[in-house]
Parts: C-alpha cells; sequence; structure tokens
C-alpha cells in the first residue's frame, strides 16, 4: 500500500552489529572508510561509529558477533571506481571470498570478508573506467 502522500527518501545506512567497535572501524579504514564520528567511548569501550567511504555511509554498534557461517544475514555492495587497482591494493591484506571477475550482469567485481565475518563485494560497472 502506498501512502497517500509518498516521503522522498534520501539514503539508507547499513548497520553492522560488531563486538569490537573501536577494532572494526579501525579495519574498515584500512580498506578506505573514513571514521565521521565515534560515541560511547566509555568503560564498555568504544559504542558507535559512523564510516563514510565517497557517498558511501556505514554504522557500527556494539553487541554483535563475529562468525564462521559461509555468509551473514547482511552483505555490503560498495561501488567502486578502479576496481582493478583496489583489488590489487587489498588482496594480500584482507580475506577474499571471490576474486576479481567480470559478472555476466556487467559487473567486474570481487568479494573480502570482514574480520566480523560479513561480506564486502565492490564492484565497477564495466562500461565505466
Amino acid at each position: 500500500m502506498v501512502p497517500e502522500r509518498a516521503v522522498a527518501l534520501r539514503a539508507a545506512t547499513p548497520m553492522i552489529h560488531v563486538p569490537d567497535v573501536r577494532a572494526a572501524a579501525a579495519w574498515y579504514e584500512t580498506i578506505g572508510f573514513t571514521v565521521l564520528e565515534t560515541f560511547g567511548d566509555g568503560g564498555e569501550g568504544l559504542s558507535f561509529a559512523i564510516l563514510s567511504a565517497g557517498n558511501t555511509r556505514l554504522m557500527l554498534n556494539q553487541g554483535g558477533r563475529p562468525s564462521t557461517a559461509e555468509r551473514r544475514e547482511v552483505d555490503l555492495y560498495v561501488d567502486a571506481d578502479q576496481v582493478d587497482q583496489l583489488y590489487a591494493s587489498l588482496r594480500d591484506r584482507v580475506q577474499i571470498v571471490a576474486e576479481l571477475d567480470d559478472t555476466d550482469y556487467g559487473m567486474r567485481e570481487f568479494i573480502i570478508r570482514d574480520p566480523n565475518g560479513f561480506w564486502i563485494t565492490f564492484g565497477q560497472n564495466r562500461g565505466t573506467g
């Protein structure tokens, strides 16, 4: 059912629940994210962080747990420029789930796994760059 008066939605920002916000934020910085804000750095440690990469926002919140399951409930898909160069810069530093490859749906992609088990796919439209 469509509301009588539609609201213009601007963006959706994924929130990942992790056991150690500080460690997760530091790891995401190593793959190109920037920490914008942090909260709750009291006795329990850092409880929340907002990160960005380009137009992408990501929130990290305490209370999650790592997983060794093949896939998690949420995967991140990051639209990237120069995906070949990004792959070359990350491949020796992260866990690769899927090597750089051209898909049948027009993307050039690779997939990594963060320290908590979440998959991050970096993709570039083969028609760009």
